[in-house]
């Protein structure tokens, strides 16, 4: 996303008040990667606002739950998002991946 797009000025403030969030960090990235699906973990990194090895674990995460896999394309890894997995929490258990991404 960083490469690509810029964030308005109003919502890199919001991000600069905000002492919590409603979404987790793994629902960031996987947010991020519906948007730009080639990003590369540095990018994530920024736009999360966390370290790269925090995006990776995150990536280990969502492969292994299988929401995300994850195919080499030459020096860059494309993801692909597995909308259909139920989310993980026992409250939103009764939705589908690709409905957070659809609200969002």
């Amino acid at each position: 996303m960083s490469t690509s797009t810029k964030k308005p000025k109003n919502v890199e403030k919001a991000a600069e008040k905000a002492s919590w969030t409603f979404l987790t960090n793994h629902a960031h990235v996987l947010l991020c990667l519906a948007q730009t699906p080639d990003a590369r973990i540095r990018d994530l990194a920024v736009d999360v606002g966390i370290t790269e090895r925090a995006v990776q674990n995150i990536l280990a995460d969502l492969q292994a739950e299988g929401i995300i896999t994850a195919v080499r394309e030459g020096r860059r890894n494309r993801y692909t998002i597995h909308g259909r997995k139920p989310l993980r929490h026992p409250v939103e258990a009764h939705r589908k991946v690709r409905d957070l991404i659809n609200l969002v």
